[in-house]
């Protein structure tokens, strides 16, 4: 049995909706899928200690997160019965109300696509070394609690 090819997660900087768009569009012609669920993670301008979030600057242990990305990615397809995944998640800085994750789920039933694309995103959350520093719009900054 060969390895299957590790998909590419991470994306410098924000997800565009151009890049959303253009992802959703290669799957017209793909006839056997009969229903998609996507998620969108978009950074929020919280209010932590009477300071607003003007951005969150995203690093991660690369190497190590791709191997768990590729890992939840199989595990998803064993336990769902889908078409197609993709997960993309930013690096760098993201400003308030840009998107810093995309996870799309393709499947022939609607509940197979709900389901995987909830799986994913939890696991993600759960799993992977991802942090994101919180950027205050007076230019100090924490580190973010991942919730």
């Amino acid at each position: 049995m060969t390895e299957k090819k590790k998909h590419k997660v991470f994306i410098q900087g924000a997800i565009t909706p151009t890049f959303i768009a253009d992802s959703i569009a290669k799957h017209s012609g793909k006839t056997t899928i009969g229903a998609h669920d996507i998620f969108l993670g978009q950074v929020r301008n919280d209010m932590i200690d009477h300071k607003t979030v003007a951005a969150i600057e995203y690093s991660a242990y690369e190497e190590m997160a791709e191997n768990l990305f590729h890992e939840i990615r199989e595990a998803i397809f064993v336990k769902y019965d889908i078409v197609c995944m993709h997960i993309y998640h930013s690096l760098g800085l993201v400003k308030t109300g840009e998107i810093c994750l995309f996870v799309f789920v393709s499947a022939k039933h609607r509940k197979n696509a709900f389901d995987a694309c909830h799986d994913i995103v939890e696991q993600i959350k759960a799993m992977t070394p991802i942090w994101g520093k919180e950027i205050f719009e007076d230019e100090t900054h924490t580190w973010k609690i991942n919730n």
